[in-house]
Order: structure tokens, then sequence, then C-alpha cells
């Protein structure tokens, strides 16, 4: 226990990295955590684990549920000095909850294998609440609230400043992979050749998320500087498949590493005088430009490759022009009060108010008015001995006068027939 915890990353026989804490329980667990979940899942539960175990400084078979809370506490900071972002102090709400999720997957583990002396999972699913009935979930308020924010995207204008940075075609060929494609970071650097459908302008996703495969459009700028790329930058002995390698320096034919990628963006992001600009915003950018060129949110989901389209509807926010042009476009077809001749100046020189919307309408009064219009009062047949037939607007409309009144009921029927009447 003198060294727990202190991550330690190696490379056994089979090749997949792998991570140790220096406590049997916690590796037997992060093995399992390796066999069933992505390698950024893996690394960010070995250190999540690390963090939890500095704080609290005990034995993971002594941790209580105090314990967890002072974890929170500590995570959360003092509120002596708040982020001007979303108000909060110490780490986000986002970076907690993951870690409290890590904890937790730990000690259901323990639970589940019986051969330890943990028996209650320690981190508490939530606090209870006074609200009666309904089920046990609604009535568990979260230890951690997350907040429903907004990614952030990059307008036009620092697109191109971003792009117009870069100094390589392979780095112009990965941001716009990111940026015109909609790819993660994970996704672009995890590209091999048999990937590339030149052809079909496609690219065979296989290194996304959860190990889910998809395949997406991109547009003929990745295909151009990606050939470019290939052509005179990328190394010809390079000794992997992948198609984004190190160009220089002792690991040169290397594949690149996320922290080399991420190294390359600071750096444009510096020449461009950007301030914000990251891997995944490249990703943001791209989904609410097609969500603003009209592509239907099933087909957003399919390009960015989420499972739920929850997660897609995020966008319907950040497209404001969309937005907006259905806003006013649903305004302009609100119905609207018609008056008769004379009926408004009539209203309001007997004192009473022009307005009253057409839901105080009722059918009884549109009956009174087709039965006028038609010209026989109250009996059809003074109508027909006058010579006077009624158009087929206004049978129809003595045809649904004769229905019960309702509260939202227009004499002209366009209620009945399904329509509203123009503005």
């Amino acid at each position: 226990m003198s060294k727990f915890p202190c991550v330690v990353r190696f490379v056994p026989g089979s090749g997949q990295v792998r991570y140790r804490l220096g406590e049997p329980l916690v590796d037997r667990y992060l093995e399992f955590v390796a066999g069933r979940c992505r390698p950024n899942t893996l690394r960010a539960a070995a250190f999540d684990l690390k963090v939890f175990f500095m704080v609290t400084g005990k034995d993971p078979v002594e941790v209580t549920a105090a314990d967890v809370f002072d974890f929170l506490a500590d995570q959360r900071g003092d509120r002596r000095v708040v982020r001007l972002a979303d108000r909060e102090s110490g780490l986000s709400a986002r970076t907690i909850a993951r870690r409290l999720s890590s904890v937790s997957g730990l000690y259901a583990y323990l639970v589940a294998r019986g051969d330890t002396p943990v028996r209650v999972n320690p981190v508490p699913r939530g606090l209870l609440t006074r609200r009666q009935g309904g089920t046990m979930r609604s009535r568990i308020a979260p230890l951690v609230r997350v907040p429903r924010t907004l990614p952030r995207i990059l307008s036009p204008e620092e697109a191109d400043r971003l792009v117009g940075a870069l100094r390589r075609h392979r780095d112009r060929a990965m941001v716009l992979g990111m940026l015109l494609a909609g790819l993660r970071r994970c996704e672009v650097l995890g590209l091999r050749f048999e990937h590339v459908q030149v052809a079909d302008r496609r690219l065979a996703v296989v290194e996304g998320k959860g190990g889910h495969h998809r395949v997406v459009p991109a547009a003929d700028r990745f295909f151009g500087e990606l050939g470019a790329y290939l052509q005179g930058e990328r190394p010809a002995t390079a000794p992997t498949d992948r198609v984004f390698v190190v160009l220089k320096g002792p690991r040169r034919g290397l594949p690149l590493s996320a922290e080399g990628l991420d190294e390359i963006l600071a750096g444009a992001r510096r020449r461009a005088g950007l301030e914000h600009g990251t891997c995944h915003e490249l990703r943001h950018t791209c989904l609410t430009r097609l969500r603003e060129a009209g592509m239907a949110l099933e087909a957003v989901q399919a390009q960015a490759g989420h499972l739920s389209i929850e997660s897609t509807r995020v966008y319907l926010h950040l497209a404001n022009d969309w937005s907006t042009l259905i806003l006013r476009r649903s305004a302009r077809c609100w119905p609207r009060r018609r008056w008769r001749p004379g009926e408004r100046a009539a209203r309001t020189s007997a004192g009473g108010q022009p307005g009253g919307g057409w839901q105080h309408r009722r059918r009884a009064v549109g009956a009174d008015r087709c039965r006028s219009a038609a010209g026989g009062g109250d009996d059809p047949a003074v109508s027909a001995a006058a010579g006077r037939v009624p158009r087929p607007s206004q049978r129809r409309c003595r045809r649904q006068c004769a229905a019960p009144a309702g509260p939202l009921d227009d004499h002209r029927g366009w209620a009945g027939r399904g329509r509203r009447p123009r503005p």
C-alpha cells in the first residue's frame, strides 16, 4: 500500500495499453474494465480512482458514504473563486459526476464479487426527497446536478482563419475531417487506409465511441487535402496502416497521438488569434451547420453516430437561423379575428373593445350569420321560394353549425375541415 494510489501505464504482450494503481482489488477492476470498455474509458477510470483514493486516504474496503460526501466537497472547491461561465467553483459538474460514476462502478464490482468485505456500495444513488408517489427514480435527487449547456461552435470566419493557420496538408486534412464530416478526435486518428472510400467519397468509422461502426460522407475538400498529404508528406516507409502519422522526430512514421493533435490545433489557434476551437468544437460546428442547411435530425444523428436522438437535439438550439425561420413562419399562420363590414366601428362606438380573438366565437353565432346570408332567416323554405340557393360553402357551414357548439369553433368551418383561415 505504500505506492497506492499511483497510476502505472504498461503494455502487455497483447499490445493493448493497461493501467495499475498498486492495489490488488483496484487492479483487478481495471482489468475488468479493459475487457469491456474503450481505451479512453479505461484511462479515465484509472485516473478518477487515483484522485478519489488520494483525497480519502483510505483502503478501498474501508471507504464509507461519509468519505464520498467529503470527496464531493473537496472537488467542488471552497467557493471563494468561481468561474464566469457557470458560476461554479472547483471542477465542473460533469467531471465530478464522471468521477463518482467510476468510484460507484468499482464498488459495484466489489459487491458483485462476493469475496470482499464490501457488502454495500458506499456511493449513494441520490438523496431521497419528500415527494410522494411515482417511481423510486423520480423520488431521488442526484448528488451532482449536471446543467444542460450548449456547446460552443465556430463562426465561418473563425473556421476559415483556423484552417488557414495550419501549415501542412496532414493537419488540414485532420481538421477538415472534424469540421466537414463531424468526426471525433479518436475517429480521425483511428482512420486506416481500408476505411477511406475515395470513389464514394465516404469514410468508414471503426474506432468510434463505444466501438460502434458507421459510414459517413465527407466533402471533396477533405479528400483533396488527404491526397496531397499522402503524395507529398507521409513517409513511404511508415510501418503502420494508420492514415495520419508523425512526420518528424524519433517517432517519425508512427501513429499520431491525441496529445500530438491537440498540440497542432493549439498552435493553429494561437497563430489565428482564436480563444477557442478544440477538436470537439469543430465537430459541433459541423453538425450545427448541417442542421442549419436543412438536414433532417435523424440524418444528423446518423452522421454524428449518436445512439440516442436526445443527444442530437442540442443542435436544434444552436441552429438559430433555422429556429427563427420556423417561429416566424408559424406566427404568420396564427388565425386572426375577421370582422364583418361595419362591425368594428359599431363595437368601438358602443364602448366595447374591438378585440376578442377567434377563439371566443361560437358556432351558435355563426349559424345565425349563415342563415341570414342564405336570405331565408330561420326557415330554409323561404330561401328556396325567393330563388336564393345557398352556395356549397354555406351548405357545408350549415351542416357544421348544426353540431354542438365548441369554444374554439369558427362559423366559417375551417376547424371542422382541418385547416385555419388565412391571416
